[in-house]
């Protein structure tokens, strides 16, 4: 778990999810807020995707 809290984009990851929760708590609701959300979840799972595939093929940080 260690290997996923520093790297860019998990942080990016994170800082988005971030804003969509901002704009869920002070935005209207209608079919964009869930657009937002299904967004972001994809970026996190690219995310911890690309992460994962640079640990396998051993060209990511050890640890």
């Amino acid at each position: 778990m260690r290997r996923f809290q520093f790297l860019t984009q998990i942080i990016g990851s994170l800082f988005g999810g971030w804003t969509v929760l901002q704009s869920t708590r002070k935005g209207p609701r209608d079919w964009r807020l869930i657009l937002m959300w299904v967004s972001w979840a994809a970026t996190l799972a690219i995310a911890i995707g690309s992460v994962v595939k640079e640990q396998q093929d051993g060209t990511g940080i050890k640890g």
